[in-house]
């Protein structure tokens, strides 16, 4: 008999202090399966095929065929959160505008940040014997805010044990979906306002007060020298603002478009829309140094619960929080 069909599921599984599927990795390593039909399974998916339990597709399973056997019931929780996480990721438009992603395993960090000069930005030729100039590394003086974001799960096992899985999984996705966008809510305000160190954003306006042309993205993408303005975050009223200019109305901008359904955006920059900037705004950023998203463990269940058929009222939650880098790498733009 196969390593993974021997392996005892218990509610440990989850208190190792890593993902549920690490601490099955780790007692049935995937690379023991390469060149065998399990190849390309993770110890996870090798656990669903143990008890036959179809997830998605044509004749997935209903969710009582979690609970035939305590074992399987083990595995609901983390079905639980790979579905809240394909959701977050369908909808994660984080990873368009973050720099880096630090994980961390408390509620407490303190980033770090360099604030240079003019003059520190130039790296000069140094004369032999000279005195190599500096760039100062700190760490910042608040902590990162971070914030637990997620949806009550309420429903009685008896509601959805007939349920198919694949059904179950639309009514998951959406939840990851909710965290996705409160998260990127909460980006959004700390690029705006700073994340309590002194560093919001330098806020610009338009030439002629609420009217946007072209002239104005001109002096707005100039004004990121020596950074890159390579992503707009936009509100749904200044993205049309931005695509009724004659400049992205052009024969050969509409003929990509109906094509291949890529906009043109300003100066190349990915155009972002989102409802969580303020109307008649939007947020430029060098993507590459502006951002950094401090996540705390992912996407969390209350496994005990879940294992247990006691579904009323179970949490599943994400903690996460963002820090800007470089506070020049990052401006706002008002009608």
């Amino acid at each position: 008999m196969a390593v993974y069909e021997n392996i005892k599921l218990e509610k440990g599984l989850y208190t190792t202090g890593k993902s549920f599927t690490e601490a099955l990795e780790e007692l049935d390593p995937s690379e023991n399966y390469i060149g065998t039909e399990l190849e390309g399974l993770d110890a996870y998916q090798r656990q669903l095929k143990r008890f036959s339990i179809r997830v998605s597709g044509k004749g997935s399973d209903r969710v009582e065929k979690f609970f035939k056997t305590s074992d399987s019931a083990a595995l609901f929780p983390e079905y639980i959160s790979r579905a809240v996480n394909a959701g977050i990721e369908e909808n994660d438009l984080l990873q368009k505008i973050v720099a880096t992603t630090t994980n961390v395993e408390a509620l407490d960090y303190r980033t770090i940040t360099s604030v240079p000069s003019d003059d520190e930005k130039s790296l000069k030729i140094v004369g032999e014997g000279a005195v190599i100039p500096e760039t100062q590394v700190k760490t910042q003086e608040n902590l990162v805010k971070l914030h637990k974001r997620g949806r009550m799960l309420v429903a009685s096992y008896e509601a959805i044990r007939f349920q198919r899985l694949d059904l179950f999984t639309v009514t998951l996705r959406q939840i990851g979906a909710y965290i996705a966008k409160s998260q990127l809510k909460d980006a959004v305000d700390v690029l705006m306002n700073g994340d309590g160190n002194g560093n919001a954003i330098t806020k610009k306006s338009v030439a002629t007060e609420g009217t946007l042309a072209y002239s104005d993205l001109v002096d707005f993408w100039n004004s990121f020298d020596p950074y890159t303005l390579n992503c707009i975050i936009a509100s749904p009223s200044m993205t049309a603002h931005i695509l009724k200019l004659s400049e992205m109305r052009d024969a050969a901008a509409g003929l990509s478009f109906h094509s291949t359904g890529n906009l043109v955006t300003p100066f190349g920059a990915e155009l972002v829309k989102s409802s969580a900037v303020e109307a008649d705004k939007l947020i430029g950023l060098d993507k590459t140094c502006a951002l950094e998203l401090v996540s705390a463990g992912g996407v969390t269940t209350e496994f005990d619960k879940l294992i247990d058929r006691q579904l009323e009222r179970a949490a599943i939650t994400s903690i996460a929080g963002f820090a800007k880098i470089y506070t020049p790498a990052s401006k706002a733009l008002s009608l």
